[in-house]
């Protein structure tokens, strides 16, 4: 397992901790049930360096991405950025991943564990382009700060630096203390959110600015359980949870996020351009609602009536909800909102798509 960067840091505020993709996280900070109301009521800081951080150099970095990536890539301009993926030529999904252009490279942040997978399979494609991939999850961490207080905690830093404008937007300022620093305009869960990307250094003063700022607005420091409940909760799919190398990018719902269909050729573009305009995939994610006590777990079936129809990748209740939550891919025919199914002896019902997807 990879040691998670400034454990002392986090061991001083109480952490218990982990692990995710072969990598050490906080789990939580003694209070889970805090920590999820700080992330919807609030704001939470949590420590996102146990992620993937590749950057891309070179003067055909942006045509060459574009050529790589779902996403439309090449019209980016420095401070922006967008949501993206990178499938094979039968357009199953490899990653997914976000994407920032800074000034002189292109940032992706991901999963965890996939930074070699990511790297070879760009490299695998340059040929004579004035690209060059760095791997710096090591030199740079990221702070994120996720929840309707998001920008005052952000404000409270007084960084010389405009708030970026725009998901994925980035701004950033050099530091006399702390270095660079990178602000991206990043609402993990779905409502408002930044990430504070610096050298890694920098990370535990920063992140104990941050957690100050937060705990001033009635918020504090969150772990990796609370982030994933009100992730599940709000219907967001997580590459390695929900989708993974088996799944085509439109069944997981992600295709209006990620995928630009009217953009120039990339792997994969041909099986998913046919998908959209001639096909319908055979299943597809839902958000379901269970009774308050259920407790579905990942692998568990779906049924309509005696017939498995699905599978449940995620669950989750928030503390005081009233139902439970859980993510699944549930087959043609049975995908309709309002749909009512069954997992083990429990009644579900679908009431919604995947985070941003529009009704297909």
């Amino acid at each position: 397992m990879i040691a998670l960067r400034h454990h002392e840091f986090h061991d001083g505020l109480g952490a218990r901790f982990g692990e995710l993709n072969g990598s050490e996280i906080v789990t939580d900070y003694g209070e889970p049930g805090a920590e999820c109301r700080f992330l919807t009521e609030s704001v939470g800081v949590i420590d996102l360096s146990f992620r993937g951080r590749i950057c891309v150099l070179g003067q055909d970095r942006s045509k060459f991405l574009h050529g790589q990536l779902t996403n439309e890539i090449k019209r980016l301009q420095s401070g922006q950025g967008c949501y993206s993926a990178l499938v094979t030529n039968k357009g199953k999904i490899q990653s997914d991943l976000n994407v920032h252009c800074l000034e002189n490279e292109i940032l992706l942040d991901f999963e965890p564990g996939l930074t070699d997978l990511v790297k070879e399979r760009i490299e695998r494609f340059v040929v004579a382009d004035d690209v060059e991939l760095c791997d710096v999850s090591e030199a740079f961490g990221v702070v994120s700060v996720q929840g309707p207080k998001a920008a005052e905690a952000i404000s409270k830093l007084e960084l010389p630096m405009a708030m970026p404008d725009g998901s994925h937007a980035v701004t950033w300022t050099e530091d006399e203390t702390l270095g660079p620093i990178y602000l991206v305009c990043h609402p993990r869960l779905g409502g408002t959110g930044f990430d504070v990307y610096a050298a890694d250094e920098s990370v535990p003063a920063i992140a104990d600015k941050l957690i100050a700022a937060a705990r001033e607005l009635d918020g504090g420091s969150v772990g990796w359980g609370a982030f994933e409940q009100v992730r599940i909760v709000t219907g967001i799919p997580r590459f390695g949870q929900d989708m993974t190398e088996d799944n085509l990018a439109p069944e997981a719902g992600i295709e209006d996020r990620a995928i630009a269909y009217d953009k120039g050729c990339y792997i994969g573009q041909e099986v998913l351009n046919r998908l959209h305009n001639f096909a319908e995939v055979s299943r597809s994610l839902r958000v379901l609602s269970l009774p308050k006590n259920a407790k579905p777990s990942k692998g568990d079936a779906i049924f309509a009536d005696d017939k498995q129809v699905g599978e449940v990748t995620s669950a989750a209740a928030l503390p005081g909800a009233s139902t439970t939550t859980c993510i699944g891919f549930v087959r043609k025919g049975h995908k309709e909102i309002g749909a009512k199914l069954r997992i083990g002896d429990d009644p579900a019902e679908i009431v919604g798509l995947p985070f941003g997807a529009q009704a297909e």
